[in-house]
């Protein structure tokens, strides 16, 4: 440091001004990177000097104050700190099993001229091994006014990934929704189709995929429908201000095929913030919209939680 400390530990990440410092004596702690006079470290580093290019450093050896070299196998190259942008661990394509997830919980109690209780829980979970990625994800949503039900639903989703090369993959999900209180009671989906992986690193991923699905759709009133359809899932997430701050939005767009006035939205936007390594505060927003021969929905749902991940 600039005042002359020595701080030791692992280097998680650098963006956003902050550098991620993994410690035992006090877990992960964020340096601000204008104080810092130079960097050592034994790690293989992913240094980005601008948005798109970065370079592979095995080490880095310490400079004189505002520098540092980097020590990749060839001549020893020694940078500005100013002129760095990132640094991140390079992740491997292929790569043991890797596990990843968060819960979330947020409830809501009022009570005046209307008496509201309001409980929403949701997952989401990510396994890697390989080739193969394996996506789950869930939720329950039920709310209650002057003690009658207003909501009531859950839905859960699987969905397998292929990698074909580190960008491209194959996909098939299965997705199952049902609702007690709404005309449309169950959803039911299974699709296919290709993804493209833009990134997928420390500070963050993006995917989209396009699908083919089969739907059944059940109403209230027993009626029935089934229809094949074109969707489009994204999932992204962004780190920011050193790992402490998460934006991410998932959601799929879909239309059926040879009916034009059909269609459906399923998406959610948010924000999160970490408390601790493992504790969060989220602030989420949710769209649900189906417009169908039989019935319609259009829900707007806004949340204040709780959370954690792993």
């Amino acid at each position: 440091m600039k005042n002359g400390d020595r701080l030791s530990g692992k280097i998680k990440v650098f963006d956003g001004g902050k550098l991620m410092l993994e410690t035992e004596y006090g877990g992960s702690i964020p340096l601000d990177w204008k104080k810092i006079a130079t960097l050592e470290s034994d790690q293989e580093l992913m240094i980005k000097q601008d948005d798109v290019t970065g370079e592979r450093a095995k080490t880095l050896r310490p400079a004189e104050p505002g520098k540092v070299i980097l020590a990749n196998g060839e001549a020893p190259k020694t940078v500005e700190l100013a002129s760095i942008e990132q640094i991140m661990k390079p992740k491997p394509f292929v790569e043991d099993l890797t596990w990843s997830g968060n819960v979330d919980l947020a409830l809501d109690y009022k009570r005046a001229e209307k008496d509201t209780d309001d409980y929403d829980v949701d997952f989401k979970t990510k396994a890697r091994h390989g080739r193969w990625r394996h996506n789950a994800t869930g939720e329950y949503n039920r709310e209650f006014q002057d003690d009658v039900k207003t909501t009531e639903n859950w839905e859960l989703e699987y969905a397998l990934d292929r990698f074909i090369t580190d960008k491209f993959f194959w996909q098939g999900r299965a997705e199952y929704k049902r609702d007690k209180i709404e005309e449309l009671e169950r959803q039911r989906t299974l699709g296919t189709g290709p993804g493209y992986q833009f990134w997928d690193d420390e500070l963050g991923a993006f995917s989209l995929a396009s699908l083919v699905n089969r739907t059944d759709y059940e109403y209230s009133n027993g009626e029935k429908d089934n229809f094949y359809a074109l969707s489009m899932k994204w999932d992204y997430n962004r780190y920011l201000v050193g790992k402490t701050v998460e934006f991410f939005t998932v959601g799929e767009v879909g239309r059926p095929l040879g009916n034009a006035a059909d269609y459906s939205l399923d998406a959610e936007v948010g924000l999160r913030y970490k408390v601790t390594d493992w504790a969060s505060l989220n602030l989420k927003a949710e769209k649900d919209m189906v417009q169908g021969a039989e019935g319609e929905i259009d829900e707007t749902r806004y949340t204040v939680g709780f959370g954690v991940g792993w």
